[in-house]
């Protein structure tokens, strides 16, 4: 990849891999939240493949990084991520969604090493992020809690609770990501509830903030790399993505929020997305 440092190269191909895997999951399950996967694909395979503290090998350790999908629905991503990390066997991904699997279709944790909490109804992920962050205050710990947010999730009650208490409790081990492709389930997000001036509604409430382009793994890392922003105060990233990143005629489109694709969608998508190497 020209002009790409070596690191970029290696979050860019784990991007791809993780691209790839949900692609094959959701396909062989006829379920759905493609395009919700894709978008956060960059983000996972930066946070994972650089930033967080955590060992595939210790997935309990108490000194470990925290990481939260608080946007369950897209765990085909994270199944992948883990899987890839060697969290578990890439052998569970092949089951997925499938009656008595492991990997249910929306995060889930028990007996699933890796995933820190079940999530899917959302609203829930920042307001458990913030426990656990201020957990590890109290107990003098020097784990970080990162927790991703769909820009959806941000219409519910529970997030702006949790985005209050956070600096009120100079919760500076928190860091949430909110994955913004400006679209939720039925609509356009400007459409069904907008939420402009976005960044701004965050730092009014106390939060360092900063925007970013979330397909950009350079500045995906240079953020997360410099977390906290402030000394004090909860950290929030805004970034700015694609549903559907990656496959052309998936970029952008509410079609993929709920739709699985089907045979000949999935040999578009794999000429597009290649082999994985």
């Amino acid at each position: 990849m020209p002009g790409m440092s070596l690191e970029c190269e290696q979050s860019a191909a784990l991007a791809k891999k993780i691209r790839l895997h949900a692609l094959q999951m959701i396909h062989r399950a006829k379920s759905s939240h493609l395009g919700s996967a894709y978008s956060m694909a960059d983000l996972l395979a930066v946070l994972y493949g650089r930033i967080l503290r955590v060992d595939p090998q210790k997935p309990g350790a108490a000194d470990r990084d925290r990481f939260i999908l608080s946007k369950g629905h897209a765990c085909a991503a994270l199944y992948a991520v883990l899987a890839e990390r060697g969290f578990f066997p890439q052998e569970w991904l092949k089951n997925f969604y499938q009656d008595g699997a492991r990997l249910a279709g929306h995060a889930t944790h028990v007996g699933v090493p890796g995933v820190e909490v079940s999530t899917g109804s959302l609203g829930h992920g920042l307001p458990i992020a913030c426990g656990m962050a201020l957990a590890g205050k109290r107990d003098g710990q020097a784990y970080r809690v990162f927790t991703l947010l769909s820009d959806g999730e941000c219409d519910e009650g529970s997030t702006w609770e949790a985005a209050l208490f956070a600096p009120h409790h100079q919760l500076d081990n928190l860091i949430a990501i909110v994955d913004y492709n400006q679209i939720q389930s039925l609509g356009r997000v400007k459409e069904v509830l907008d939420l402009e001036p976005f960044a701004a509604k965050w730092k009014a409430f106390g939060w360092a903030v900063r925007e970013i382009d979330g397909h950009d793994c350079a500045q995906i890392e240079r953020a997360l790399t410099n977390v906290p922003f402030a000394a004090e105060k909860p950290t929030c990233v805004v970034a700015h993505t694609v549903k559907g990143k990656g496959v052309s005629f998936m970029e952008n489109k509410l079609l993929w929020h709920y739709r699985a694709p089907d045979r000949d969608e999935m040999a578009r998508a794999l000429a597009e997305l290649g082999d994985g190497e």
